[in-house]
């Protein structure tokens, strides 16, 4: 079966604290974001935006937003149909996994419906590759060979075997999405598509193990961010030791930002009025974390600054201020026209 071979660096292990901390600060906060449909569409839009760009995919954010939407929009269909794959394996994740628990079937169906329709030969889909293939760079060196093709059924039946082995459910969900995303992109069981597929299934990996239950960050943003540190990072690992080390360090880093991005925003809404004993979590809009922001920043807020700050017409700001009413967080003061609002 497979082992990873790495250690608990200084490096990893302060990034697993912050991100431990920040979770537990998103997860109990007395004020966090509303996880509705809306947002959540736009963390999947953002994640299927950076994951399709990273493998070369030239869409625009604004133009995943159209399709997400459901729009049309000018691009080649390959590029069309890899973002909507893309979509439906975020939108459906927890479909791809068997009795809660990643299998090879998981992974080849996570495959086929990545590729749908935008490999050259789709016999290729869902399938692992039969011939050797090798990543080279924009000159044609080549710069990665992967394991032989007759060895790739052996090393992913041992590499779902430690997923699902008691050790590996010891280990923090963290470490487990880094080290299958490198294992698995090393093997390169497919012809294509192996990138894409390893991201979602580090995603997969997370969301099993209840890490991201509400879906509240796009780690492929942080990736995509800067794609050279991205691929730096992946040839980091010896091919003779594979030590994960340093790759390790580099995929906490940027589960440590992207969260901790999260944590920050929620903190922005939280005066120390708000740090108080509360039973349960009030989610809030983006509309309302923003007045809360304001209101923690002015003391106060009138109902004309709400109108300015978001464009609505009087009676949209009087219904944002009726629902923070009605949850108990602001309350009114003066009367007229010097009405305005502060928290309670």
């Amino acid at each position: 079966m497979f082992k990873p071979k790495f250690t608990y660096t200084t490096h990893i292990v302060n990034n697993l604290l912050k991100i431990t901390s920040a979770r537990e600060i998103i997860l109990h906060a007395y004020l966090v974001p509303k996880w509705d449909a809306s947002l959540r569409k736009e963390a999947l839009v953002r994640t299927a935006h950076s994951s399709t760009s990273i493998e070369g995919n030239r869409l625009s954010l604004e133009q995943v937003i159209e399709l997400a939407a459901g729009r049309d929009v000018i691009a080649t269909r390959k590029d069309k149909q890899e973002v909507l794959n893309y979509l439906y394996v975020l939108e459906h994740l927890a479909t791809f996994a068997e009795d809660e628990k990643i299998t090879e079937k998981s992974i080849l169906d996570l495959h086929k419906r990545l590729t749908k329709e935008v490999l050259d030969n789709p016999k290729d889909s869902g399938k692992y590759r039969d011939r050797q293939v090798y990543v080279a760079d924009r000159s044609g060196n080549v710069i990665f060979m992967p394991p032989k093709t007759k060895d790739v059924p052996t090393l992913m039946r041992s590499l779902v075997a430690w997923l699902n082995s008691e050790d590996t459910a010891k280990l923090d969900p963290v470490l487990v999405a880094g080290i299958a995303h490198y294992e698995f992109v090393r093997i390169h069981p497919f012809i294509d598509g192996n990138g894409r597929t390893a991201r979602a299934l580090a995603s997969l990996i997370l969301f099993l193990k209840g890490f991201d239950i509400k879906r509240f960050f796009a780690l492929d943003d942080y990736y995509d961010s800067d794609r050279n540190a991205y691929y730096a990072a992946l040839q980091t690992v010896n091919p003779k030791t594979l030590n994960l080390n340093k790759w390790l360090e580099y995929f906490t880093d940027g589960v440590a930002v992207s969260i901790t991005n999260v944590k920050e925003k929620i903190l922005r809404v939280i005066s120390e009025k708000l740090r108080r004993d509360k039973k349960g979590q009030i989610a809030l809009t983006e509309r309302q974390m923003k007045i809360i922001e304001i209101l923690n920043q002015k003391g106060s807020i009138t109902n004309r600054d709400i109108r300015s700050m978001f464009k609505l017409s009087n009676r949209g700001a009087v219904d944002e201020t009726n629902k923070l009413l009605a949850l108990g967080i602001l309350k009114i003061e003066g009367k007229g026209r010097s009405v305005h609002y502060i928290l309670v």
